[in-house]
């Protein structure tokens, strides 16, 4: 009987060492798909993953040319920043884009969960100049999945009239002069507005600022440390927010734990699936979506990807997703703006990870 438990005991053993070769052997295809790209995405880039309660892989890569570190000198310099040419860790903070509408989208959500919000409501109820310029029906769920009807500018400067905004009420009164471009909830536009205008909405029922809801209803308790939207005079929800590899991480485990994080509920586990949810049907026109995004669909501030989870890339090129089927999140974050190839160099990274974290 003992020998018998020896030899059962020996297999396990065997096949358990088979296993982490075996995913040892594909996270070295993982670093070798990290240097063979970081070149293409800016000349720095870091790749953390997640899965069963702990990172299973934290690896950076720097390979800047002469052009790329002319290019970070001379952006330090318009910030009135020394130009930092060292490698990205857990702890490096950059401007994330677009990652940021998945963050923007959940603090949305949790007025929904305390039900000062519906996601039916609409927003003329809460911002009159909406409504007095035929947009007051356009719902919080729109405004959430680029649903809104309303014809932005091209991103870029979208995101730079908002900026340069003196107050909230200024970036909706923008907003309200932009014309329709079809009927909300029938046309999809990948844009800055639905969130500003989520984002505006939330600074009304509150009476605080998009900033400190943020950092009450996500940040602390996700423990993002260093994360915020700018502390600017205009929170930009879309795409203003500044975080690190470490702090989005948390905020995927959240999302991928649906809704709790360190045992302590954020969203409620609805919540998190309404997010998910694919608004882009076969009845909606899509007037803008960004080339990377072909073919995906939309939920709440996140793209919804079939069997690889969902995301929020940023223009910039950082990548962040969870896969629910495989349970596990990463976070590759990257600075660049040539985004010719993004969306097959994501789509085989994530082939690449779903191989190496296995089942």
């Amino acid at each position: 009987m003992i020998n018998k438990y020896k030899f059962f005991l020996s297999i396990l053993v065997a096949l358990s060492l088979l296993k982490n070769a075996s995913a040892q052997n594909n996270f070295k295809k993982l670093d070798n798909w990290m240097a063979g790209n970081t070149r293409e995405m800016g000349g720095r880039s870091i790749l953390v993953l997640y899965k069963d309660g702990k990172i299973i892989y934290n690896h950076s890569e720097s390979e800047m040319n002469l052009r790329q570190k002319m290019a970070v000198r001379y952006v330090a310099r318009r910030q009135g920043n020394t130009a930092d040419m060292s490698d990205y860790t857990l702890t490096t903070r950059l401007r994330i884009a677009s990652c940021s509408k998945w963050l923007s989208a959940a603090l949305v959500m949790t007025f929904i969960d305390d039900g000062k919000l519906k996601l039916t409501d609409t927003v003329g109820k809460y911002l009159p100049v909406l409504s007095a310029n035929g947009k007051g029906k356009i719902t919080i769920s729109q405004c959430l999945s680029h649903l809104t009807g309303i014809k932005a500018p091209e991103l870029k400067e979208n995101l730079e009239e908002m900026r340069n905004a003196n107050s909230m009420d200024d970036a909706i009164a923008e907003i309200a002069k932009m014309p329709m471009e079809g009927q909300p909830g029938k046309v999809f536009h990948y844009s800055n507005v639905g969130l500003q205008i989520a984002g505006a909405i939330v600074e009304k029922i509150s009476g605080k600022s998009f900033e400190t809801l943020f950092a009450e209803r996500i940040a602390q308790p996700v423990g993002m440390r260093n994360t915020d939207f700018g502390k600017g005079k205009v929170a930009l929800p879309a795409g203003g927010a500044y975080s690190t590899p470490e702090d989005y991480l948390n905020f995927l485990v959240m999302i991928m734990n649906k809704g709790v994080y360190n045992g302590k509920r954020i969203l409620s586990e609805s919540s998190v699936a309404q997010m998910q949810v694919n608004r882009v049907t076969s009845d909606v026109k899509i007037a803008y979506s960004p080339a990377e995004a072909k073919g995906l669909g939309y939920g709440f501030g996140e793209w919804t990807m079939g069997s690889n989870g969902v995301s929020s890339p940023g223009l910039f090129g950082s990548f962040p997703w969870v896969n629910n089927e495989k349970k596990y999140c990463g976070f590759l974050m990257t600075f660049y703006i040539k985004n010719t190839g993004r969306n097959e160099r994501y789509m085989d990274l994530m082939t690449l990870v779903n191989e190496a974290v296995g089942e």
